[in-house]
This record gives C-alpha cells, sequence and structure tokens, in this order.
C-alpha cells in the first residue's frame, strides 16, 4: 500500500489532496505544526512536525513512499528538509510556480523571491536521485477569497482593483490537487513538469462580474491606479509579493491568458471554470 505524507497539509491545496487521496487506497499522513487546531478528517494520520526542525521531520518520514510537497518555511531550511525527504521517500511532488513558462503574466513577474526559492528546491529535488514531479499552476481562483470576498461581504457594490483588464486563467484547488494525485499515486509522472491552469482566460473584470452573477448581485469593478492599489494591498501581502502581481497583470494585458489541457489529459476530466469555483465558493462572499 502506497504511504504518502502531506507537507503543508491545512492549505489549500494540500487539504484538497488529503481529501482525494483516500479514494486511491493510500495511507494519509499530514504534517502538522498544531495537530490539536489542523482541523483534518479523521482517515488522515496528524503527525507534528515542522521543515525547520530535522529530527522531528525524520521521524514523520518514518515509512513514507512518497511526499507531496508545499513549502512553508524559511528557505535556509531548504536543503536540511530535503536531504532528509528525500533519504525517506522514492517519490516527491512539489507544487512549485511557473516560473519557466514563456508567457508575458508569467515573466512579467520575474525575477521574484518566490521565483529564486522554487528554483533552488527544484535544483535540490532533481540532484537527489528520486522520482519527481514538478505542478506549476498558474493563477489560483481561491485567490479570489483572499482579494475580492472582503470587500464584496462588506456590502458595497463596487469592487477597486488595478489592471481589470488583465486575463488570467484561474484554475480550482481541486484540480491541481487531482494532479497531484495522480502524479503521487501512478506511474509515468517521473520528470514531468506540468503546467496547469483553468479551461478560460478571463480578465479580472470578468471574474468579479462571474462573482457577482453567481450570488445574485450587480457588482461593479471599478479600475485604480497601480500605485493606489499598491498602497491598499500592502496590507493584506508583502511588498515583494504586491510588485510581483502588479508586474505580471501590466505585462498581461492586450493578450490572452495561457491555457494549457493538462488537467484534463492527466485527470481524464475537463478542468473547472471559474463559475464552477465561484460557484462552490458562493458563502465566502455572501454577507
Amino acid at each position: 500500500m502506497n504511504r504518502i505524507l502531506v507537507i503543508g497539509a491545512t492549505g489549500n491545496i494540500g487539504r484538497e489532496v488529503l481529501a482525494q487521496l483516500p479514494a486511491t487506497g493510500a495511507r494519509v499522513r499530514a504534517l502538522v505544526r498544531n495537530p490539536g487546531s489542523a482541523g483534518l478528517p479523521p482517515h488522515v494520520e496528524v503527525v507534528r512536525g515542522d521543515l525547520t526542525l530535522a529530527g522531528g521531520l525524520e521521524e514523520c518520514l518514518d515509512g513514507i513512499d512518497a511526499v507531496f510537497l508545499v513549502w512553508c518555511a524559511p528557505p535556509a531550511a531548504v536543503a536540511p528538509a530535503l536531504e532528509l525527504i528525500a533519504k525517506h521517500a522514492r517519490r516527491i511532488v512539489f507544487l512549485s510556480s511557473p516560473y519557466k513558462t514563456a508567457h508575458p503574466f508569467f515573466q512579467g513577474a520575474q525575477p521574484n523571491p518566490v521565483a529564486a526559492l522554487h528554483a533552488e528546491i527544484e535544483r535540490l529535488i532533481e540532484a537527489s536521485g528520486r522520482q519527481w514531479t514538478f505542478l506549476r499552476p498558474g493563477m489560483f481562483a481561491a485567490n479570489a477569497r483572499f482579494w475580492w470576498a472582503p470587500l464584496i461581504r462588506a456590502g458595497g457594490d463596487v469592487v477597486r482593483w488595478p489592471h481589470l483588464a488583465a486575463p488570467t486563467a484561474p484554475i480550482h484547488e481541486r484540480d491541481i490537487a487531482a494532479v497531484a494525485v495522480r502524479a503521487l499515486c501512478d506511474d509515468g509522472h517521473a520528470g514531468a513538469e506540468y503546467v496547469l491552469t483553468g479551461p478560460q482566460s478571463l480578465t479580472q473584470f470578468e471574474q468579479i462580474s462571474t462573482i457577482g452573477g453567481v450570488i445574485g448581485r450587480s457588482l461593479r469593478p471599478e479600475e485604480i491606479s497601480p500605485e493606489a492599489a499598491r498602497m491598499e494591498l500592502l496590507s493584506l501581502m508583502p511588498a515583494s509579493v504586491v510588485n510581483m502581481l502588479l508586474d505580471a497583470w501590466a505585462a498581461a494585458i492586450g493578450q490572452p491568458a495561457l491555457v494549457t489541457s493538462t488537467v484534463a489529459e492527466i485527470t481524464g476530466g475537463p478542468a473547472r471554470t471559474f463559475r464552477d469555483w465561484a460557484a462552490d465558493h458562493a458563502a465566502e462572499f455572501r454577507a
């Protein structure tokens, strides 16, 4: 029986991976810092661990065949943690980013600290000699909860946002997880780098309007300048992330977002639309 450790289990993607793995018959373990507050399902073996503490991490890896890795620790911990992971697991599936992808949206965000960190993690995984698969999802549909849900729940119909004409192809977290589960459990994915997107190129204006249609409100996206957006967004995320997003959106205007068919090719089913995602999360946008 395949024994899988999920690192980053309490995040959007990690939780979906945990939810989908039981159907494969795998035994599932989740590494978390605080098991008491993790809120994970009963089929999961929850273990306390930290990527920065090598001793505890080794215990978590005991008996593990494959690891799903979402990096959620300081860069200084990368080398020792990956050394231990490679010592135990024969297969590593890493949630990376599409920093290599030749599309203006992705290249417009370069260079950035996240891409540099992901490149170093990939280098060490490749050098480990273990089987590996790198997942490179584009824009997460789930970002809409973080960016727009608080504004929409507040009751106003105006949603102020920069670069409304910038298109992306938001991907549902369930689709990222579905590809991850295949790579963890099936053969034929070693050495693959999967660029994952949703099935549609939609401007940010269209995405906000789609949410409005799903929840039955006439939302009115209102363009604001990058400078004004930077001041507002700095309260939500680090400056490096704000600058990365603003640069990527600016570079993307005027051309369709990259849309790949990878989700359908790997899972055998169509990728979920942004409207599907909004319907799944409609309650989070209602007051």
